[in-house]
């Protein structure tokens, strides 16, 4: 049968269906966890009835995630290992999805059942490096090789980091306003019976607006990057290539494919070799810790010179059949991340070289790294959705349990000005945060910077919550990645 012009077989449609369906059950579970906290304040300080604070949120989680750049969708998908994301359509990479997916799901579901705060993306990450650490051992690499470490430090640091920040930034916001507004009912737990002032209410509905757009905008696109892996693995004549690149964009690409080839000849004039080497070293040398050798260079200009051959004289990606679309982009991904690690490791001395080739890099970036915009609708659906139904037990955990008093109109106003700004800015640079870190410790801040104090048995399940996720996460992905394998190479038949 026929799916968006590629013919697949009925038991490939139905991996795609489950595939597509558990990917987009995770993000409405996502929407339980992290857009619940975007509601807290509104809810609990009155300013818009529960009904309609979920509703308002997750309209404007939709709206985040259709308006993303994807930059935070692609830097999770580098965090898997190399060998299965350039395999997409293999039985590993099935294996790999599903064990992802389905870890991500049990963990999520079962912190929200408890109503604790807990991060999807240290979930998925987690589940991520379960999945690098089987997958090395299956392929009898050392663990060491199994995750992209340096991608993974990124990714921590700034998961690390945002509780920090949202948690000492609240505090001082919370003090700056004490010290400027001398209106004590801004500072003590919301009346009931009572809606807080007009201006309070405007400011706490633009602050919910604000944490439930940047909060689609970046979570959302955890589930976008492993929708594409599902798309480009099982579709991978549509989905392999940007199709909608115009003549001009492929022109100019070539043109900059030859030109590159120019630089790295440079490098190794006497070595050549063929797809088959050049593959092999490729591989190998953006999966491990290896440093750059001759053989790099010449892998990387042999890879770069059959892009320009398969780009010269095309109008359009779609004048290639559908294995040169997979051939292609196997050869764009390997070439562009041969040219990041190499630049890491500073190995281009001549500046304007290096420059060019972190232009080409991102040229090549753009016809493999898209999100066609279904894919974000039916991300943002689910998001929307998840947060509509799923809000409640998150809710009553932020607005009554952190605290040994219930929010004030101040700290709800704090923690999410500072949370809008932190999830802003990190999805500017394309790095996944917590939106359950960074709101809860804000709320948490604003709570000791408020002289409330903190309830210790609540605190101490969110960060047991925290602290057990990642282990968790990686056992899970770790065992089902093995189960799932076995399965797919031994009854399934797949390769």
């Amino acid at each position: 049968m026929e799916v968006f012009g590629e013919t697949i077989t009925g038991a490939t449609l139905v991996f795609l269906i489950l595939a597509v369906g558990l990917a987009l059950f995770f993000e409405a579970i996502n929407g339980f966890h992290d857009t619940a906290n975007a509601v807290a304040t509104v809810i609990y300080t009155h300013s818009l009835r529960p009904a309609l604070a979920v509703v308002w949120s997750g309209l404007w989680n939709f709206i985040g995630v259709l308006t993303s750049t994807g930059a935070v969708a692609y830097s999770i998908v580098a965090l898997l290992p190399v060998e299965l994301v350039i395999n997409v359509g293999s039985g590993p990479s099935y294996a790999m999805v599903f064990s992802i997916l389905v870890s991500a799901i049990i963990w999520n579901f079962s912190t929200w059942y408890m109503g604790l705060p807990n991060s999807s993306s240290h979930t998925l990450i987690g589940a991520i490096m379960g999945v690098g650490l089987a997958h090395s051992r299956a392929v009898a690499h050392s663990f060491s090789e199994g995750i992209n470490w340096k991608q993974v430090q990124q990714v921590f640091a700034s998961l690390l980091v945002s509780p920090l920040v949202g948690f000492i930034g609240a505090a001082l916001l919370l003090l700056l306003l004490k010290l400027l507004i001398h209106r004590p009912r801004l500072y003590t737990p919301a009346d009931p019976n009572h809606t807080p002032p007009a201006w309070i209410r405007g400011l706490l509905i633009l602050t919910c607006t604000g944490v439930s757009f940047a909060h689609g905008s970046n979570d959302g696109q955890k589930g976008m990057g492993l929708l594409m892996l599902i798309l480009v693995g099982i579709l991978p004549g549509i989905f392999s290539l940007n199709l909608a690149a115009n003549a001009e964009q492929i022109a100019h690409l070539a043109a900059t494919s030859r030109a590159a080839t120019e630089v790295l000849n440079q490098y190794t004039p006497a070595l050549v070799l063929n797809h088959e080497q050049a593959n092999t070293e490729l591989t190998g040398f953006v999966a491990q810790t290896a440093k750059a050798s001759n053989r790099t260079f010449a892998a990387l200009a042999s890879g770069n010179r059959e892009i320009a051959e398969q780009l010269a004289n095309k109008q359009s990606f779609k004048q290639l059949s559908m294995d040169e679309r997979r051939f292609l982009r196997t050869n764009m991904y390997l070439v562009s991340s041969a040219i990041s690690k190499l630049n890491k490791q500073n190995q281009f001395t001549d500046p304007n070289q290096k420059q060019a080739l972190a232009d080409y890099q991102s040229m090549l970036n753009r016809q493999t790294q898209f999100i066609p915009y279904f894919v974000k609708a039916m991300v943002a659906f689910a998001l929307g959705i998840g947060t509509m139904v799923g809000w409640k037990r998150i809710v009553v955990t932020v607005g009554e349990k952190i605290g040994k008093q219930h929010l004030s109109y101040g700290q709800g106003a704090s923690a999410e000005i500072v949370a809008m700004a932190t999830i802003g800015a990190a999805d500017r640079f394309g790095l996944p945060v917590s939106t359950t870190h960074v709101l809860s410790s804000g709320v948490a801040g604003t709570m000791v910077a408020n002289g409330a104090g903190l309830q210790t048995s609540t605190i101490r399940n969110i960060v047991l919550a925290w602290v057990l996720t990642l282990p968790i996460s990686t056992l899970l992905g770790s065992a089902l990645f093995s189960a799932s394998l076995y399965f797919l190479l031994h009854f399934a038949g797949l390769s």
